[in-house]
């Protein structure tokens, strides 16, 4: 039986991540996968031969609602200015885009042809990590004092050589900071909001790219919290992404966005998390949950259809880059 659907999109990328949402569109009802925009113009072989293929959005003849931009992140503006001029909606893989320049004209394009732009930082959707912001706003975790965050990744040369822009500055942007952590930094930037201060020490120790491939940063908040965040693609074998928070009531421990140690005074555990392995990143950049996407991708189609904003759009999502641009401008000598 032929699907139905009365949302229609085009893929921009034929690499990694439009498999993931290929998936995604097709676990969805009411959406479809009408055609994609490769640089090569060759077919991947997890698109059917019903998908119309391009080389631009503009040879696409199929009707279609939206992009979903699945290229390196330098190129996102270009994709999504494009995308706007012609009044699609646009959602983006993650971040924004790598440049304060670049994100604002994104961000000013998207406004000015009255589209919705949403930006993928799927890890705001599960559970505990809404648990743990809702608790924040509401102060019922006391003053928190310190929020320490950890991604210490692993990945191997044959990953930065997979793609001639991995590991460059102009268009994957930076190393683990931009590339790896950027999901975690816009958690720790959506709990905690942008520092006031930033000092940062980085560099290149096990790989021969541009960008650093291991750093850490410390971050001073106008109410005296400390953060830190270390970020890394070079820690053998890769753990899952750790944030310990900690405050006059106690402590709180989320270990790959599941809170795995509960120490507060006066409150049972509120973790709602199921059992299932979430993705992490720690090893490998394929997504085999593509749960978050799938929230993501129906909260942006539900967002367009109600004319309200998306769960992150372009405003919300530019705090991360703005946060790990600064950890890039503050390095210590």
């Amino acid at each position: 039986m032929e699907k139905m659907s009365d949302f229609k999109f085009v893929i921009i990328g034929s690499g990694n991540i439009s498999r993931t949402y290929t998936t995604v569109l097709n676990k969805l009802e009411g959406m479809e996968l009408v055609g994609m925009v490769s640089r090569s113009g060759e077919r991947p072989d997890h698109i059917n031969s019903s998908v119309e293929m391009g080389q631009s959005i503009r040879e696409i003849e199929n009707d279609f609602d939206a992009v979903i931009l699945a290229t390196p992140n330098g190129m996102h503006n270009k994709g999504a200015i494009e995308a706007a001029n012609l009044g699609k909606h646009v959602l983006t893989e993650k971040p924004l885009d790598i440049t304060r320049e670049a994100m604002d004209k994104m961000i000013e394009a998207c406004d000015a042809n009255n589209v919705k732009l949403a930006v993928a930082y799927q890890r705001r959707t599960n559970p505990d990590n809404k648990i743990i912001y809702n608790l924040i706003r509401e102060g019922k975790l006391g003053n928190i004092f310190a929020a320490d965050m950890t991604v210490k990744n692993y990945r191997p040369d044959s990953y930065y050589e997979s793609g001639a822009w991995r590991g460059t500055r102009d268009i994957d942007g930076g190393g683990p900071f931009m590339q790896q952590a950027s999901h975690n930094v816009d958690l720790y930037g959506w709990f905690f909001g942008m520092p006031s201060k930033i000092i940062s020490s980085y560099g290149t120790f096990t790989h021969d790219i541009e960008v650093e491939d291991h750093g850490a940063a410390i971050l001073k908040h106008g109410d005296d919290m400390i953060g830190t965040i270390i970020a890394s693609t070079s820690a053998k074998p890769g753990f899952d992404g750790k944030l310990e928070i900690h405050s006059d009531k106690g402590t709180v421990v989320l270990e790959n966005d599941i809170i795995t140690s509960w120490q507060i005074e006066g409150m049972e555990n509120p973790s709602q998390s199921a059992p299932e392995e979430i993705h992490s990143g720690a090893t490998s950049a394929s997504v085999s949950d593509t749960s978050g996407h799938e929230n993501i991708v129906k909260d942006f189609v539900q967002a367009i259809k109600q004319d309200r904003s998306p769960l992150i759009d372009g405003k919300s999502a530019r705090l991360a880059t703005e946060l790990i641009l600064e950890i890039y401008e503050n390095k210590i000598s």
